[in-house]
């Protein structure tokens, strides 16, 4: 039996994962799901003592830091987090010859490419301590652990905690007009879609190791985004676009983050 851990047990994808494995009939796996409170993987102790008396064969890290504004003043835990929190899984990993899937981005790219979808191999040059601290995450999984796949994703979203989607959802309840930025430009993937992404990996056993693009199909931006939910959901509330610089946040976002393979 094939024993899997999923880290980040109460966010949208771990919450989507679960849907997923409860939906279907798996008698040669057991997935194990915690949280921050019962396996934080920041600290290099309880991950040690976890894989010590445990045999894992994949970790599905969904653990992570992902206040992007935030983390311009919580730098330390962002990387402690998004960084040194998976150094430790990956180097349990490579001491258990497991599979680690690492769930990581599109702000490690800077968004000045334009007009072509971001490959896994193109340059990337984080312009904010969020994606800053993914790219370091990254760079530790694929150096310490052989068998890693980092799979990068973009505007993930879900019913699931909060999200553009969710937010969306309760300012459009409580609002008659709201104004969404309408000049960075993506692809929202729904967290489902990636569980899938994710389960399939492991079903097929894929050795493909290295760093993915996985998003959704549709190229817009948050503002079109915005009126497809709006749309979706039978809201009519009137919505404005307007552009980065007239919302101006602590961190600074890519103006383009297409991803393809």
């Amino acid at each position: 039996m094939k024993r899997i851990l999923i880290t980040g047990g109460n966010g949208q994808l771990a919450k989507s994962l679960r849907n997923l494995v409860e939906s279907h009939r798996l008698d040669k796996f057991q997935f194990l799901f915690f949280d921050k409170a019962n396996f934080d993987i920041t600290d290099k102790a309880v991950v040690e003592t976890f894989f010590f008396t445990n045999s894992i064969d994949y970790v599905i890290n969904c653990a992570a830091y992902t206040a992007v504004d935030l983390a311009e003043t919580e730098v330390e835990l962002a990387f402690k987090i998004n960084a040194d929190g998976v150094k430790n899984l990956a180097e349990e990993c490579a001491n258990q010859n497991a599979t680690l899937i690492h769930i990581s981005t599109d702000y490690v790219f800077d968004g000045n490419k334009k007009n072509s979808a971001y490959r896994p191999d193109d340059e990337t040059s984080p312009i904010n301590v969020y994606g800053k601290s993914k790219l370091a995450g990254e760079n530790f999984a694929l150096k310490i652990n052989p068998k890693t796949h980092v799979i990068r994703t973009s505007w993930l979203y879900s019913e699931h905690g909060k999200n553009f989607y969710t937010t969306m959802l309760k300012s459009m309840a409580e609002r008659d007009e709201i104004s969404v930025v309408s000049d960075q430009i993506g692809k929202p993937t729904h967290a489902k879609d990636l569980a899938q992404y994710i389960f399939d990996l492991i079903l097929t056993s894929n050795s493909d190791y290295g760093i993915h693009h996985f998003s959704g199909d549709e190229i817009m931006s948050w503002y079109d985004f915005a009126k497809k939910i709006a749309l979706e959901n039978g809201f009519d509330t009137k919505i404005h676009p307007i552009t980065t610089d007239q919302y101006p946040t602590p961190a600074k976002r890519p103006k383009w983050s297409v991803l393809g393979e």
